[in-house]
């Protein structure tokens, strides 16, 4: 125990003397089979300076951040209960923890390593959150079977990553945050690359009890992702055959809907609001319902009259009447870039977040009145399927 606590307190000092390098823990005896050691060095976040630990495991990486205090004490509980040695680096010496079976200790105390301190990572160089090794991905065509992102699919990896940490970030801002299970419903799934990353990120990296479904028109694709579901051992993942609009949805804390063509994106907003989703996230295309009814204002008929400018301002005008809808309903949005168009040309997201605030919704009917005549639109999907 004496040998235990020098080394933590080694941790702590140079934690605060800012001559941490790095540090391993090792000879791993817990419960998770998986697990193998941890490795833990700073990093630079939007909080401040915060300890990086990295989970490494043999067939994943799992990745959080402590503050210092919060992490040196996760550390001291690791030591001598999970994980039987330790390996710490200073700017003033190596430390070296080994620990008995019967609890029994050695440290020894050599010259640094280390000279320099190296520079603090920013969270930009931080893992992916996607473990690239994963079954399905090999499955899907993403990664060849030695693990490695095919060139044609660069950009589809950039994607699925950036979608995984978009979700997790507005679940955790989301009166879901604390929530231990979640059921989540993905409406045209397609070939099912977000919807097995979803899957795979909250309940093996965050160790969340969720329940995902993908819905899509397609049998053949719904066949093949089940069989991949069932291959990786996925258990409360599944897709499912049928149309958005006549899927029958209930109970659902998080409803996805990434380009489902023109209307259908409107058939899953109002699916969400009706089954009451804490939830939604939309990221539309093929926007074709507003633009044939678009007469250009006197006053922008001469940038109007330009087909491409014509069909930008249809889809901000569809997207922004998507928004007041939703908000109408009981929902705060936000409308955002999802992923760089240099990535892909679908790339804006809308998020609805229920709430029980008092609705404005004369102000709105107004608003949504306004646009409507001031660009001559008779009708539009969601306010229908909302009258």
């Amino acid at each position: 125990m004496e040998n235990i606590e020098k080394f933590v307190g080694e941790f702590a000092r140079s934690l605060q003397a800012e001559t941490f390098v790095k540090m391993t823990l090792g000879n791993y005896r817990g419960n998770d089979a998986h697990l193998q050691k941890l490795l833990v060095r700073l990093v630079e976040t939007k909080r401040g300076v915060r300890l990086f630990f990295l989970f490494r495991q043999d067939t994943r990486d799992t990745a959080k951040n402590f503050d210092l205090e919060e992490g040196a004490a996760k550390i001291r509980e690791s030591l001598g209960a999970d994980f039987f040695s330790g390996h710490l680096f200073t700017l003033e010496n190596d430390f070296q923890l080994d620990i008995g079976k019967r609890g029994k200790s050695r440290l020894n105390i050599a010259k640094p390593t280390f000279k320099t301190k190296p520079e603090i990572a920013h969270d930009r160089d931080k893992q992916t959150l996607v473990n690239q090794n994963s079954f399905y991905l090999k499955a899907l065509g993403i990664t060849t079977d030695k693990g490695e992102i095919r060139d044609k699919q660069q950009d589809k990896w950039r994607q699925i990553n950036k979608f995984v940490e978009t979700l997790g970030s507005l679940i955790d801002k989301s009166p879901l945050a604390d929530r231990r299970a979640l059921n989540i419903v993905d409406m045209g799934s397609g070939k099912g690359y977000l919807t097995f990353a979803a899957y795979d990120y909250f309940v093996n990296t965050r160790g969340i009890d969720a329940n995902i479904t993908g819905v899509d028109t397609k049998a053949e694709l719904v066949s093949i992702d089940n069989d991949i579901a069932k291959a990786c051992e996925f258990e409360n993942l599944r897709f499912v055959h049928g149309w958005i609009g006549d899927y029958a949805l209930e109970d659902v804390d998080v409803l996805i809907a990434l380009h489902a063509c023109n209307t259908a994106t409107d058939d899953a907003i109002f699916k969400g609001i009706q089954a009451k989703a804490n939830l939604i996230v939309v990221a539309p295309c093929c926007h074709q319902e507003i633009r044939p009814q678009m007469r250009a204002p006197e006053f922008l008929s001469g940038i109007l009259r330009h087909g491409v400018m014509l069909e930008r301002e249809a889809e901000t005008v569809t997207d922004g009447l998507r928004s007041l809808l939703l908000e109408r309903s009981g929902y705060a949005t936000k409308l955002f870039e999802f992923v760089s168009t240099e990535h892909t040309p679908k790339n804006n997201m809308i998020v609805g977040t229920r709430h029980e605030k008092k609705i404005d919704a004369e102000k709105l009917n107004g608003q949504i009145k306004s646009i409507k005549e001031f660009y001559g639109i008779r009708q539009q999907r969601l306010e229908n399927l909302l009258t």
